[in-house]
């Protein structure tokens, strides 16, 4: 087993208040978000398309670029290891790579704060009527779902056993996702996608989901997402990287964006913990749903969580229920200490699943409002609800504060609200999300990229990815010279591997130096940092 790095990429619903549906809103806001950011470019434009009018009436003329790809536009890089980027016209945001659960947590609402810091920047000069709106959620109530990702690290060997070799092991993780709702679902009101009407469900993805497997993440969503990208090396050179062959990376394209942070580490630590049973081989075939795409809308269409699927030997269970079977067998592995060199702390991710799931099975959601993102927006639904008996669930009021759940602004956003009252159960402290907004994570390959970026500055830094940096290095005599380092191992490049790489450098040059050298005499199974610079002389390294 490795162990199971992990990441998330949040896409935003965002817009310009006041504007109609039939102009580029979210162009407007996703561009105005991303300029507020601090950041290393990744694509510096200097065509673009030619003007249009604003969407916000304003008058002004906007242009888009030209020969880009729309889904991965205008990337940069942060020091704190993550990235944010435009992908069709919603901001994206990537969190850096993180080994434990809790930290995963941690970044995910440090690179929130990064967001609504950049909201605030802009609003302020903005007039009232043309405010940006951003919201954290998955559905827009048009119709449109955007994506929130999460990202494993897993070796090769089981993610051709998912995609290629055992039916069975693919029907396993997709039957697991559909259950776990209970805990990972924001909570939504109505239905979307031409599902059954309902007055609130557990998930906003859920109506759709519409085929098994896939690589696509816009159309046709699949349950589990084929897409092969692992981001640990690629090509070097003319012959494929050895990690490429060893790991790869599992591309989570079903769960919605969850704020509170018990969902949030259960959606992450869960999914570690069960592809570690799975790479030791431990798949339970009882447990494979016969229709998972009908179950998850059975599921989530039902938040009194009494409604059954069939499994493929015919028994009947709820999505609880489900999960129980899934959690019997995770807390056994945990407790024989299988998971202890590839999931941390484990055993507190076991604990709180469990209590999570006895207090669902016994009827008391109510008891987990500042735990799970769904029971939260439900209770405060329902308050409202309770305000204003003339109101239904399909009111436009609830449906407006169904989006306001999400808002990152601070003001509006009733999510925040109930953090800042204490009334959300936090498993990171205020101290270290504040402290991962401008500082990567010092366990794994984020860390040597964020003091790349920051050593070298943005004038500096000419193109980046999470497995590369690429410079340019100031040498004597005046002149830039290119130099490319390579970050192939997800797991190395941590703190404790650079740390003096960094330390007292008075320049680019002397840390690309001490880079190669160290390359050079860490011998080929050291697995820190690659570095390789386009000189007369220079060669590429390899560890």
């Amino acid at each position: 087993m490795v162990p199971k790095l992990c990441g998330q990429d949040i896409e935003l619903g965002n817009f310009v208040m006041g504007t109609s549906a039939g102009h580029r809103s979210g162009a407007e806001a996703s561009r105005a978000l991303l300029a507020a950011i601090e950041g290393y470019p990744r694509m510096r434009p200097a065509v673009s398309a030619g003007p249009y009018a604003c969407p916000c009436g304003c008058g002004r003329e906007m242009a888009l670029p030209t020969r880009t790809n729309l889904q991965d536009w205008g990337r940069k890089w942060l020091e704190s290891g993550a990235c944010c980027y435009i992908d069709l016209d919603h901001l994206e945001l990537a969190t850096a790579e993180t080994i434990s659960a809790f930290d995963q947590v941690a970044c995910t609402h440090a690179l929130l704060r990064v967001a609504q810091r950049a909201l605030a920047s802009v609003n302020v000069a903005r007039p009232a009527s043309a405010r940006i709106t951003a919201l954290a959620n998955n559905s827009d109530r048009q119709g449109n779902s955007y994506g929130s990702h999460a990202n494993f690290l897993v070796k090769r060997s089981l993610w051709d056993q998912i995609f290629n070799t055992r039916l069975q092991y693919l029907l396993y993780l997709a039957s697991f996702q559909v259950s776990s709702i209970v805990f990972t679902g924001q909570g939504k009101v109505g239905a979307e996608n031409g599902a059954p009407d309902v007055d609130y469900q557990l998930s906003q993805r859920a109506d759709f989901f519409e085929q098994i497997m896939g690589p696509q993440t816009t159309m046709r969503r699949p349950l589990v997402n084929s897409r092969d990208e692992a981001l640990c090396g690629g090509w070097n050179g003319s012959s494929p990287s050895p990690l490429n062959g060893l790991l790869a990376r599992l591309h989570v394209i079903f769960f919605d964006s969850t704020l509170c942070h018990v969902s949030t580490l259960l959606k992450l630590g869960t999914m570690q913990i069960l592809l570690a049973m799975m790479e030791a081989g431990q798949v339970d075939r009882s447990l494979t749903l016969d229709d998972p795409l009908a179950a998850v809308v059975a599921w989530s269409h039902d938040p009194t969580l009494r409604a059954q699927a069939e499994l493929e030997d015919g028994r009947r269970l709820t999505a609880v229920e489900h999960q129980l079977r899934f959690f019997d067998a995770a807390q056994r592995f945990v407790e024989a200490g299988q998971c202890d060199a590839v999931v941390p702390r484990a055993r507190e991710i076991v604990a709180l699943w469990g209590q999570v799931l006895a207090a669902l099975h016994a009827g008391r959601a109510e008891e987990l409002e500042g735990q799970l993102d769904w029971v939260l927006k439900r209770s405060l639904l329902r308050r409202a609800l309770g305000r204003r008996p003339d109101l239904s669930w399909s009111a436009p009021q609830i449906q407006h504060l169904d989006l306001l759940y999400a808002s990152l602004d601070p003001d509006e956003g009733l999510y925040w609200a109930h953090e800042r009252e204490g009334l959300v159960t936090r498993v990171v402290p205020e101290s270290r999300v504040e402290e991962l907004t401008g500082n990567p994570p010092e366990d794994t390959r984020a860390w040597t990229r964020g003091m790349l970026l920051r050593h070298a500055g943005p004038d500096a830094v000419e193109d980046a990815d999470w497995d590369w940096v690429r410079l340019l290095v100031p040498r004597r005599g005046g002149v830039k010279v290119p130099c490319t380092i390579r970050l192939r191992n997800p797991l190395a490049g941590a703190r404790r591997h650079c740390e003096a790489v960094f330390a007292d450098a008075p320049d680019l040059e002397t840390i690309i130096d001490r880079l190669t050298v160290r390359s050079e005499s860490a011998g080929p199974d050291a697995g820190a940092v690659e570095a390789l610079a386009s000189t007369a002389t220079a060669r590429e390294t390899t560890h």
